[in-house]
């Protein structure tokens, strides 16, 4: 019989665990980040009131912090949001890891705090990884918005999300769906195992396959090419040689399916192995353009990071607080909305093939 103090302590470390599970699955499941009411508003609960009718504060500094810095769709995003910061008369830099590890953004963090920005903008390689730092950085009252990637709802005021992630992940199936007529083996080649977008949007993918629509498709296989070109196009062989049947692969990743389409278009699977995911046109338009893609989506990632920029400036001029329903401008794009959690929506994903692959340059 153990005494009463080693029960309570027991008792306490179980809710500590429970804790930390929910933490995980709200930043990794779908339907946690959507149905869930846990404390993720915590951040917001301060005695700030937001002023709509505030002015832009002049001399903003803004610090955009990617999942990698080599990564061409995350340069796209921060170019874009530096770019709206001079609109404002703000200033906005890039900084971040040369990886995308769980921790590698953990340092620049701990910079930009010494460095008094007035907002972090961050797309989290980790959902939780990055959560002291930038609590830290709230606690000084520098503003924290997530973009792309989710960090843990507590450790951010805004999250700018791309599109709805449940029409994001399902529609990737229902897309690679009509081109297999509906039949086959598919596998997912995503980004890191720890990414908040990543792991979301495939959850959804898992739960439009279980359609019974889909009862003659699998997904065989979940592999990981770490949002780095080479390591991709080794995974992508990888599924290759070990599915000899595999007819499909998603990618819900930039990186994944460049690297997934330049393995394909000079290999004998082309013309049998149907890529689809997410993609920039600048990537995709030559393997559009000679047959090894025919389609696949992707938003404005020059909005997103626009959007983004707006979104801090009027976090740290006193505009919104990330309240649900609280309305903000955000220049060209014209007036948003902060839903629940503090999720801001940017608008629908475009497809992209042949016929209009060419309207776009990003």
């Amino acid at each position: 019989m153990f005494l009463r103090t080693s029960s309570r302590r027991r008792a306490a470390a179980s809710v500590a665990a429970a804790c930390a599970l929910a933490v995980t699955l709200a930043g990794c499941g779908g339907t946690t980040k959507k149905d869930s009411s846990d404390n993720g508003g915590d951040v917001k609960a301060t005695d700030a009131k937001a002023n709509p009718d505030a002015p832009l504060k002049k001399g903003l500094k803004l610090a955009f912090l990617p999942k990698q810095i080599n990564n061409p769709y995350e340069k796209i995003v921060d170019d874009a949001g530096i770019e709206a910061a001079g609109e404002f008369g703000g200033k906005g830099k890039e900084v971040g890891p040369s990886d995308a590890s769980a921790s590698s953004q953990v340092s620049y963090i701990n910079t930009l705090i010494q460095q008094r920005q007035d907002a972090i903008l961050i797309a989290a390689n980790d959902p939780n990884a990055v959560c002291g730092p930038l609590k830290q950085a709230m606690k000084k009252d520098i503003k924290v918005v997530a973009y792309d990637s989710d960090t843990a709802k507590e450790c951010r005021q805004l999250f700018i999300n791309q599109a709805s992630s449940e029409e994001i992940g399902r529609s990737q199936v229902q897309h690679i769906a009509e081109q297999l007529d509906y039949k086959g083996e598919i596998a997912i080649l995503s980004a890191t195992q720890n990414a908040t977008n990543q792991n979301t949007w495939i959850e959804f993918m898992k739960d439009e396959l279980k359609k019974p629509k889909y009862k003659n498709m699998k997904l065989v296989k979940t592999a990981y090419g770490d949002d780095d070109d080479q390591k991709s196009f080794q995974e992508t062989q990888g599924l290759l040689k070990a599915y000899p049947n595999l007819k499909g692969i998603i990618s819900p990743t930039t990186v994944g399916i460049a690297a997934a389409a330049r393995y394909i278009s000079d290999s004998s699977y082309k013309g049998k192995v149907v890529i689809n995911g997410l993609g920039t046109p600048n990537q995709m338009r030559k393997y559009v353009k000679d047959n090894t893609v025919e389609q696949f989506s992707l938003w404005d990632p020059k909005k997103l990071g626009y959007l983004g920029s707006y979104a801090a400036a009027a976090l740290a001029s006193g505009q919104i607080t990330g309240a649900e329903g609280e309305k903000f401008k955000a220049g060209k794009l014209g007036e948003y909305t902060i839903g629940k959690d503090g999720e801001v929506i940017l608008g629908p994903p475009t497809v992209f093939n042949k016929d209009n692959i060419d309207d776009f340059d990003f």
